[in-house]
């Protein structure tokens, strides 16, 4: 029954495949071989399936070398873009502290003028109401002896028309006459200086007044000034501050308990910022608006070092050095957990610290691999498998961008990647979100 059934397939076939013969010929003679339609439909099938089978891998091969090249580009961009943004906020950053510096400086310098002129003006109203007190004294006391005068005139008078005969009481009346003039002549040179001299206290106050007016627009002006630098240093430090926050509030980390950690372990050079505080004329100490605002703006930038310290012992490095792509992200894939990220490069591509920490495993583990693990500040852990090399060992403190190993694909691998975890208390965290924050701190 087979050979019936092939006998009428190969005579289906031979209108468009006719039987071909092929001649061999030899010294003994020649032979030939029957190639018959079926047989022909079957090589030439072969031939085909062969044929587009090549065409399908070289097609994978070319669209992966595509893709390769495409993500080398972007990430080259990406790079420079992020290194020059970086640079920018740095030099504007540089130029606003010199302008708070320059800005300080001349209000510090506003105020001790200020000051002194404040002084020569109290010094001028307190010799004015000297002279005035001295003023009244002597209007009172020329008040009373040109009384006293008068009064020894009428005497002198009634004693003249009652004693014209007495040589004695005109003699005596004469004296008392004379020295009442003498006493009423010094009283009004006395009189004319101090009136003099209240005159030219009256010119130096103006004059004070003037100064002090013209001290007031410099000091309106250079509040403007510092208003300005205010506003834009403020601005420059929530700048700051914001992608700090974002990491802390994403990764459920508590503000006010990491900062009062930083704080019991800060030893930096001299110690905490202290408080800007202005001195009056009499010593004590008595803060204006913009001194609190500058003390206010000194905490946020005390906040902004805490945070930075803070960040330092957080993972937000990236793990790969080199050239990579990113091949499985975080969460739920086929029905599963997938705890970490995962980066492909080639074989032996580096493998660097998130951040400084101690290396609590280095070795093989089931379905990881050849593994690390490193323990961070804060409870922060950082798991680092499928490598083919490790350059650390237990034990061993390594800071951030340390080389510990190389990218390979031991353990539960479909190929050369990196399972990169972060984890916390034990629990997985998300590591995207702690490297795109290390971009916009680092």
């Amino acid at each position: 029954m087979k050979q019936r059934l092939s006998d009428r397939l190969n005579a289906r076939l031979e209108k468009h495949l006719p039987e071909q013969r092929l001649f061999l010929k030899s010294d003994d003679g020649t032979r030939f071989v029957r190639m018959r339609p079926l047989t022909q439909a079957g090589i030439l099938t072969g031939c085909a399936l062969l044929l587009g089978w090549t065409v399908v891998v070289t097609s994978f091969f070319l669209l992966g070398s595509i893709n390769s090249g495409s993500s080398r580009d972007y990430a080259a961009r990406a790079t420079f873009a992020y290194e020059t943004r970086l640079a920018a906020l740095a030099a504007e950053r540089d130029s606003r502290a010199i302008e708070a510096e320059q800005a300080l400086n001349r209000f510090y310098t506003a105020l001790d003028e200020v000051s002194k002129m404040q002084e020569e003006l109290l010094t001028s109203e307190q010799r004015v109401r000297e002279l005035e007190t001295g003023v009244e004294v002597i209007q009172r006391t020329l008040s009373r002896t040109v009384a006293e005068r008068n009064a020894a005139r009428a005497e002198v008078e009634v004693a003249l028309s009652r004693l014209e005969n007495a040589p004695e009481a005109a003699a005596r009346a004469e004296r008392l006459a004379a020295d009442a003039a003498a006493t009423a002549e010094a009283l009004t040179e006395a009189l004319d200086a101090t009136a003099l001299e209240r005159d030219e206290a009256v010119v130096v106050a103006e004059g004070a007044d003037a100064v002090i007016d013209r001290m007031e627009a410099n000091a309106a002006l250079v509040a403007e000034r510092n208003e300005r630098i205010f506003q834009r240093l403020e601005t420059a430090v929530e700048t700051s501050l914001d992608p700090l926050r974002k990491v802390f509030d994403q990764a459920g980390i508590s503000t006010d308990a990491l900062l009062d950690q930083v704080r019991r372990g800060y030893s930096g050079q001299g110690g905490p910022l202290e408080e800007v505080v202005v001195s009056t004329r009499g010593g004590t100490s008595v803060p204006d608006l913009d001194t609190e605002r500058a003390n206010r703006l000194l905490d946020k930038m005390e906040e902004v070092d805490l945070y930075r310290l803070a960040a330092e012992s957080l993972p937000l490095g990236h793990p790969v050095r080199g050239t990579h792509r990113r091949t499985s992200g975080f969460g739920p894939r086929w029905g599963r957990m997938h705890s970490g990220l995962d980066f492909a490069a080639s074989r032996g591509t580096p493998i660097v610290a998130a951040a400084e920490g101690e290396v609590t495993f280095a070795g093989w583990q089931s379905g990881y691999g050849k593994l690390i693990k490193i323990q961070h500040p804060l409870g922060f852990e950082t798991r680092y498998a499928h490598l083919s090399s490790i350059k650390v060992r237990v034990g061993q403190r390594v800071s951030r961008g340390a080389h510990i190993g190389g990218m390979g694909t031991t353990g539960r691998s479909t190929g050369v990647h990196l399972h990169y975890e972060i984890r916390r208390g034990g629990q997985a965290l998300n590591p995207v979100t702690f490297i795109n924050a290390g971009q916009d701190v680092f």
